[in-house]
Parts: structure tokens; C-alpha cells; sequence
């Protein structure tokens, strides 16, 4: 939007404001043809107005509009379109009737008889519901303006965002009329602004609707918006042309198999000709694009599936396109983006449709069987056989936001069962709380979920240690490069390279490309920007516990901090020799920091997938990928919650069935990509509850543990607060195990033993001393490896410490575990656990 410049009292910029008397006299001259000279608009210089006129009187408006009654006669007069309501538009259209104007106002249907409208000649339907975003449509407006054969367009109110929207400007000075807004919206026959713009005019009729509130937008506005509607935040219908642009890189897509032949299996009555006129219509050639193209630089296959065309049925055509998809990006080693948006298998072609589902499948089956990665974005619609094939086999399920997902179609469910539907059915939001897809992510977050997931899955977990002269440019792709690329809207990579000074030449280097530092730093020494706390507890790292095992981090001190009564604070109290119990009372700290706050804290671009793919999302268990410097892994976390409303949201950290087969999916996942897992351990225990029962909690904790037994990549366990019983251990059957000082770790909680074994809940405290559940005693036990200090207070006094010094175990431990041969490192995890 274009004014002249200077400076205006609603904060626009502004050197000059038009009087209304001089607005009337131009709208005069161009009603009837006449030719308008400079002097018939009289412009002011702003400080030529010196004070704001007072509120006119109807008495005293009465008296101009007789003035100006020979220019207000009727279709003789210019007409105006005040687009205001209420106090504000009846101010506006009396100051605008004054100057001899013929007034319009707007109306809504559920407002007919708003204040404004009895201050002006005529009324002119605006909708029928009023509301903000009804009021700042362009198309509303325009509409309403033509209707009013307005030669004047005043803005106020809610009408006042459209004076910086080019489009409508646009529109507006193609049909010939003017538009204005006031320069003080309390007074306004103070001055007024003139809008314009420099923005061609788009092509007439280039309109949407959207079909959930009703309201019209240009296409200009809603491709700025990304395709969601600017008034009800809706999510319409992208076309594959559009995804293309919105998702890949610039001029990097390059098509493949376009313009496969057609079939027609059963020789269906007018098919052929269906299809001639769709691809006539919407320029495609069938209801997919496929092809090659860079997201942040990183080269991905990517399949467009396009409800433009055949509502997107999944026919033979669009089938072997996809198939081929899979089948070159298998050959070319590539992952695989895919967006479905589909109605399901093609009726027309009948059984030859149904096969779709079953020769895409044995592609993708193929594509993952060499390790490789395929992202599968749920768009709205995705239904039939598209839901029950290709869109729900993608190692990450990704929907929109209110996408339609489901198989059998909500008509056929109410005609087949005759079923009332719940609210919100079938919808991306739905899928998600039943733990079907991994996450919703909003659109415009989508490109950079999708370059962070691909990044992940890409990146080497062998990437090459020695470094020599031949290879001192090694690529290495990173959180950050990606992130840079990104933010800076490049079109190609930006790589890391190793830096043979850091690392000192020839020699070992850790993934990453810095020196591996030692649990004995010197006290000015640093494990990194997260750790910059950890340097002084560091220091006290104690030597090797076992020969050939983790160090003993370090000798646990005696913390003074509990009272057995009080749980909730832990104020200093002095020495208790029960140190057992007193880590139960720091354990369960309410303030000590939970999962997602070492999650923070020891890894970057952290991206929570979601599910059970089976029934539900448990958020006791919170599961995702990120980066542990330069290292893909996955993290595994059981989550109490940071207060009350999350910790019941979150079932206070127990775990119910489907949070251990979440876990275990992901654990799956990451043996098939070579990823490292990292388990927080965090629980009271699993949910002991008759639908945890029901859905076989037992079974899945059994299943963890013969899957983390046998999973081929590095596991390691860190016990931030309570480790109790299976529900604990379902996520500790690790290569190493560790204890943050004042966790606590054992087969039941100390109030269930001592009820078992002496039917007297009051002995928790002797239970505790009895059980040797504090770290150090699990430690001299060889339980778990090693104990983590919290620093000079515990956790939840002392986070950032704690964080840092989880941070620096787990990155020295996976560097340890990846030098070593994933075979060697099943044997030790298997001896490690058969000398109990």
C-alpha cells in the first residue's frame, strides 16, 4: 500500500491529508465525466490541521447536507460506501453525508438495523453473520461496493486492514473507485488518507471460497497465507503444483514417468473421455506427480498425490507411478516424501484398482528393506485405499492440520451400521490422539519438519573417524547447517566440514569433529555450550568402578536435603543416616526437573513422533528423533509432567501399553536406520489399572525387553528421578546404565514393600534402607554403572548442572559404544545382564 510519507496519527505515514469537502468535490467532477483539475482537490499539509474538529451536531449536519442538497440528489450524487457499524460507523457516515455525499452503509443479516444504517440514504447487504474477518474481506467488500455503485470507499472499523492490502486496491481502482481511510479514526471529518498501490491488478474472477466459513478470497492472498484461509484458518485444498512450490527448493523438482499411458480395465461406460476433460481442465495428466527435487538442499524423491484430479482415486496409472517412485529412489539410495490426498481406489477401474494397494506396498516394503527413509504426509482428504496401503507405511506419518483421514467413509459407515459418529471424527486430530499418525504439523512448519526428519535419516552414523589429508573436506550434515539453510533461504546445502587443526591431524575423532574430552577436566574447562556449568562437579570423577565397564562417575555424597515428611520441598535439615529414603524424598521432589527438561537440554532440533500406530498416544512415554551433536538419535523418555494439570494429563509418568509399544516402534525404527537410542527412566511404575490389564500391559513390557535384548544398535539408560519395577526396566535393559545422584531404583516402592513383607505402609523409610534402592548402593551392586552428579545441590536446585552432566555422560558413553563393533557390544550387553 502506497501513501505519501510523513507521519500520521494512527501511525501511518503521511505528509498530507484530504479534506472530505474535497474528496466530495473530485467524486463530484468523475461522477459526471468531468475533467478534474489539480485545484478541485484542495490538499492540506497535516499541520494545517490544527486542532480536530468537534463531534458535529445533527443540527449542524442537517445544515451542510442542505448546502450540499444539489449534489445530493439521488443518482446524481456520489455515492459512498462507509464500512463501519455501530458508534463509529454512524459517526462516519453523518461526517461523510455532511459534505453532500449519497451514503451506503453495510448490513448483516443478524444486524439489519444497526445504528449506521439510520444515518444514510441506502443499505447494502454485506453477509449474513457479522464478524472482524467479515468486515476486512476484500471480496465482501467489493462486492458490496459494486452493489452500492459506490464512486468512494470509506474505511473504519473492522474495515481498516484493507487499506494495506494491495489486492483490493487493486480491484478498487479498476473498478473506478477511490478508497480512503481517516487519518484519526475518532474524528472523522479531521482529514483523510488516499489509498493506493503499485500492485497490477489480478485477473478478474480469480476467486476461492472456502468452504468452511463461506468467506472469498483472491488467489493472491491465499498462496501468501500458504492456502489457509485468512478468516476461519481453514486448510484448503493445495494443488501438487502448489505443494511443489511450497515444500522444495527452488528449481530443483525434475519430473519422473510423466504421461504414462492410460488403461481402462473395464472398458467402464465414458471413462476415457472423463479423463481427456480432467486432464483438458487442470493440466495435469493423472492424480500424481512424482519426481526428484531438494528439500534444504538434501535430495529427496517426492510423490504429489493432486484431488483436483478424480478426486485423487488411486487408479493403475497413479499406482505404477508411485511404485515407480519407490522402485528408482530404492535404486538411487534416496528417502522418500510422499503427499496423499485421495479419495481412495478408483471405481472405474475395479479389481485393477484394488491391486494398486498390494504392488505399491511390495515397493515400499523394498524401499525400506535397504534402510532408507520414507516421510508420509496425510493431507486432506486421505481415505480408502490410499489410507489403507502407502499413506500409513511411512516410517514417520506427518498429517495437516483438520485433514480428513480415515478408511471406510463416514456416509457408508452411517448407511452400513446405521452408527452416530462422534464429533471430530475422522479428522488428523483424531488419528493422533489414537496414536495412528506421528504428529500434525501446521503448514507452515511443514518444509522445515520435513528437511529436519530427512537430515536425520540421511546423516551417516559411520561417518568416516581418521581423517586424513585425502578426506580433509568430509561432509558432514548437521542440525545447525540445516537450521542455517533454512533460515537463510538458501537453495543448495550448506556442508560442515571437518577441521584437521581440532582434531589434531591424523588420528581418532569423534563424530562431530571435536576432541573427545575426559570425565577429568581441568576446573576451566567446558563440555560445550549446554554444559558450561558442569566443569566444577566434572572434576570429582572417581575412578573405574569395574575393569572393562563405565566409570563410577562419581562417589555419591551424603546430601542432607530430605525430611521424610516433606517430599514436596526438601528443605536442608540435618543428616539423616537413612540415605535410601532420602533419595526416595529427592526423587520425588515436585520441582525436580522431569524428561523434557534433559531432553532440552542435551539435544538439539528434538522431534516428538507420537503413537502406538495401534490404539493410542500414552504421553507418559515421550519418544522422538534428534541430534546428540553431529549424531542422529533416537530419545526415549518417560514424562511425569512440570505441574499438576501436565502431570495428570501425563498420568504422573506411568506408562500405560501403548506408551511401551510407542517406545518399542521407535526403538524398531532406530535398528533399521543405525540410530543410537538414549532411554530416560523416570516412572513409579507402569499404570496398574484394569484397562492396562486389558490391553496387556505385561505383554508389552515383555516385549520391550526381548526387543532391547537383541536390538542392534547402542541403548543406553539414564534413571533421572523413580526407576520402579518392570515399568522402569522396560526402558533399562541397556548397554550402559546410569543413575543421576538422587534417583532411586527398585523392584517395588518402599510404601508396596513394606505392606507386602510387614503389612505396615508406615515403614517406607526402613523399606528403603532395606532394599538398597539409592544409586550409590545400585552402583556397588553393579546394577548400573555409573552415578551421575547433580552438583553441590540436587536437581532441582541445580539444573542446569544436572542437564550438563547428563549431557556429558551420555555423549562420552555413545562414544565409547559406537567404537566398538555392534556385535561386541550384544555380547557385552548379554553378559552384562546374565551375571545377575
Amino acid at each position: 500500500m502506497r501513501t505519501a510519507a510523513g507521519d500520521g496519527r494512527d501511525g501511518h505515514d503521511l505528509s498530507v491529508g484530504y479534506r472530505l469537502q474535497s474528496i466530495f468535490d473530485e467524486a463530484v467532477c468523475r461522477s459526471r465525466s468531468q475533467q478534474v483539475t489539480p485545484n478541485a482537490v484542495e490538499i492540506g499539509a497535516l499541520d494545517s490541521f490544527t486542532e480536530a474538529p468537534l463531534p458535529p451536531t445533527r443540527q449542524s449536519l442537517r445544515a451542510r447536507a442542505a448546502r450540499a442538497s444539489a449534489g445530493r440528489a439521488g443518482a446524481s450524487a456520489p455515492r459512498a460506501l462507509v464500512m463501519a457499524q455501530g458508534t463509529v460507523g454512524r459517526s462516519y457516515a453523518q461526517a461523510v453525508a455532511a459534505v453532500g455525499f449519497y451514503v451506503v452503509v453495510p448490513f448483516t443479516a443478524d444486524n439489519r438495523y444497526d445504528m449506521a444504517t439510520r444515518e444514510a440514504d441506502a443499505a447494502v447487504m454485506l453477509g449474513t453473520l457479522a464478524s472482524p474477518q467479515l468486515f476486512a474481506n476484500a471480496y465482501a467488500v467489493l462486492e458490496c461496493a459494486r452493489e452500492a455503485q459506490a464512486h468512494v470507499i470509506f474505511l473504519g472499523g473492522d474495515s481498516l486492514p484493507l487499506a494495506d492490502v494491495d489486492t483490493f486496491l487493486a480491484r478498487a481502482n479498476a473498478a473506478g473507485m477511490k478508497v480512503y481511510r481517516p487519518v484519526d479514526a475518532q474524528y472523522p471529518g479531521f482529514a483523510w488518507v488516499l489509498c493506493e498501490t503499485d500492485k497490477a491488478l489480478a485477473a478478474e474472477g480469480d476467486w476461492q471460497a472456502c468452504a468452511q466459513c463461506g468467506l472469498v478470497y483472491d488467489r493472491d492472498t491465499l498462496a501468501a497465507h500458504r492456502g489457509i484461509c485468512p478468516g476461519c484458518g481453514a486448510y484448503l485444498r493445495l494443488t501438487s503444483r502448489q505443494r511443489i512450490q511450497d515444500v522444495l527448493d527452488a528449481d530443483s523438482f525434475e519430473e519422473w514417468d510423466a504421461g504414462l499411458p492410460q488403461t481402462d480395465p473395464l472398458g467402464f461406460p465414458g471413462y476415457e473421455d472423463k479423463l481427456a476433460d480432467l486432464r483438458r481442465k487442470t493440466g495435469l495428466d493423472e492424480a500424481v506427480c512424482t519426481g526428484v527435487g531438494a528439500i534444504a538442499g538434501l535430495r529427496t524423491a517426492v510423490g504429489f498425490m493432486d484431488s483436483t484430479f478424480f478426486m485423487g482415486s488411486m487408479g493403475s496409472v497413479v499406482g505404477e507411478k508411485v511404485t515407480r517412485l519407490f522402485e528408482r529412489a530404492t535404486e538411487e539410495g534416496l528417502p522418500v516424501v510422499l503427499f496423499t490426498a485421495s479419495g481412495g481406489a478408483r471405481m472405474q477401474e475395479g479389481l485393477v484398482s484394488l491391486m494398486q494397494m498390494a504392488k505399491v506396498s511390495c515397493a515400499v516394503e523394498r524401499h525400506g528393506e535397504a534402510g532408507l527413509f520414507y516421510v508420509s504426509v496425510l493431507t486432506d482428504p486421505t481415505t480408502g485405499g490410499v489410507t489403507a496401503s502407502f499413506a500409513m507405511e511411512g516410517d514417520v506419518i506427518l498429517a495437516e492440520p483438520q485433514a480428513l483421514i480415515g478408511f471406510a467413509g463416514q456416509r457408508v459407515i452411517r448407511d452400513t451400521i446405521r452408527q452416530e459418529l462422534p464429533v471430530g471424527f475422522q479428522t488428523a486430530e483424531f488419528a493422533l490422539e489414537h496414536g495412528l499418525i506421528d504428529a500434525i504439523v501446521a503448514r507452515e512448519n511443514l518444509r522445515d519438519v520435513l528437511a529436519h526428519l530427512v537430515a536425520l535419516h540421511v546423516a551417516r552414523a559411520d561417518v568416516v573417524a581418521l581423517v586424513d589429508e585425502r578426506h580433509a573436506q568430509e561432509k558432514l550434515i548437521t542440525y545447525e547447517a540445516v537450521a542455517d539453510t533454512l533460515a537463510n533461504k538458501m537453495r543448495t546445502y550448506n556442508t560442515v566440514t571437518y577441521d584437521l587443526a581440532a582434531i589434531g591431524g591424523a588420528g581418532a575423532a569423534p563424530i562431530g569433529g571435536v576432541p573427545m574430552r575426559l570425565w577429568r577436566q581441568s576446573p576451566g574447562e567446558t563440555h560445550g555450550a549446554a554444559d558450561a556449568g558442569a566443569a566444577t562437579s566434572m572434576a570429582a570423577a572417581a575412578e573405574d568402578a569395574m575393569a572393562g565397564d563405565v566409570a563410577a562417575f562419581v562417589e555419591p555424597t551424603s546430601y542432607a536435603g530430605a525430611s521424610a515428611g516433606n517430599a514436596g520441598d526438601a528443605e536442608a535439615a540435618p543428616e539423616a543416616p537413612n540415605k535410601a529414603w532420602e533419595s526416595v524424598q529427592l526423587a520425588r521432589n515436585t520441582h525436580r526437573p522431569t524428561s523434557q527438561a534433559y531432553i532440552d537440554g542435551v539435544f538439539r532440533g528434538f522431534i516428538e513422533l507420537h503413537g502406538d500406530r495401534a490404539f493410542a498416544d500414552d504421553a507418559a512415554i515421550v519418544a522422538g528423533v534428534a541430534w546428540l551433536g553431529s549424531q542422529p538419535v533416537t530419545v526415549i523418555a518417560q514424562e511425569k509432567g512440570a505441574d499438576l494439570k501436565e502431570r495428570i494429563r501425563r498420568n504422573f509418568g506411568c506408562p500405560q501399553p501403548e506408551g511401551y509399544r510407542k517406545a518399542l516402534r521407535l526403538m524398531r525404527q532406530a535398528e533399521k536406520f543405525g540410530r543410537p537410542v538414549i532411554c530416560f527412566v523416570d516412572t513409579q511404575g507402569a499404570f496398574c489399572g484394569t484397562e492396562a490389564e486389558e490391553r496387556g500391559q505385561g505383554n508389552a513390557i515383555a516385549d520391550n525387553l526381548v526387543a532391547m535384548a537383541g536390538l542392534r544398535v547402542p541403548v543406553i539408560s539414564v534413571l533421572l528421578g523413580e526407576g520402579g519395577s518392570g515399568g522402569a526396566l522396560a526402558l533399562a535393559l541397556a548397554d550402559r546404565v546410569a543413575m543421576l545422584e538422587h534417583a532411586v531404583y527398585s523392584v517395588l516402592s518402599p510404601e508396596g514393600f513394606a505392606s507386602i513383607l510387614w503389612k505396615d505402609r508406615t515403614r517406607a523409610a526402613d523399606a528403603a534402607a532395606v532394599m538398597k534402592m539409592s544409586a550409590a548402593e545400585a552402583c556397588d551392586m553393579n546394577i548400573v554403572d555409573a552415578v551421575i552428579p547433580e552438583g553441590a545441590e540436587p536437581a532441582h536446585k541445580n539444573r542446569d548442572e544436572a542437564v550438563g552432566n547428563v549431557r556429558a555422560y551420555v555423549e562420552k558413553t555413545l562414544d565409547e559404544l559406537l567404537a566398538l563393533p555392534i556385535d561386541d557390544v550384544l555380547q557385552q550387553r548379554y553378559r552384562r545382564f546374565r551375571s545377575f
